[in-house]
């Protein structure tokens, strides 16, 4: 349980090869790990080589890099999480805000991304997707789905970045070819940042 307030973090939090853990906070805005005075790592939290984790309820706010990265994870679900970087959009922001990569069974569900200077809720390399009932703003891309297979992105509010909600392959990955992508019923407005 992250407890309500500001926890000032200097270092990437990591879990690595750990199943069915709930990391859950009091609240989206009243549990807050704040990582403004960051010296040691580059994520806010690193999730690698797990099973069954579920992030809920808490904010990552201002990591030097990436706000949450998970890799090599099955089974990771995000449910009312933010990521955002507190100063505006700049290009010295950390670039993902929520990163799942060469992950299977994701779900992110009701959460917020603001202010990464790549993507706001980036999944890569992954498989059984599915993104709903999110807000990306002041991001460079707002969502991304690259590399990836059986993909659902829905009932999202996507608006004020430069680009709104991206799918495509990349060369030269370990995932070759994504397929099976279904973008729908998605707000997505003034991506013209």
């Amino acid at each position: 349980i992250i407890p309500e307030g500001i926890s000032k973090i200097k270092g990437t939090l990591s879990l690595e090869g750990k199943e069915n853990v709930s990391i859950i906070g009091i609240g989206i805005d009243k549990s807050i790990l704040s990582y403004s005075d960051q010296e040691d790592g580059a994520e806010g939290l690193r999730i690698t080589n797990c099973k069954n984790i579920t992030l809920k309820d808490f904010s990552v706010r201002n990591s030097k890099g990436d706000g949450i990265k998970t890799q090599d994870t099955h089974g990771i679900y995000f449910y009312n999480v933010k990521v955002e970087w507190t100063y505006g959009p700049k290009s010295t922001n950390g670039a993902y805000g929520f990163y799942p990569v060469q992950c299977s069974s994701v779900m992110i569900d009701s959460c917020i991304a603001i202010g990464a200077s790549d993507a706001g809720i980036y999944v890569g390399q992954s498989q059984n997707i599915v993104v709903k009932n999110s807000e990306a703003y002041h991001n460079v891309a707002g969502i991304e789905i690259e590399n990836s297979v059986y993909a659902d992105v829905f009932n999202n509010y996507v608006h004020n970045n430069t680009g709104g909600i991206l799918v495509f392959d990349l060369p030269d990955l370990e995932v070759k070819s994504g397929h099976s992508v279904r973008v729908f019923n998605n707000k997505v407005i003034e991506n013209n940042i």
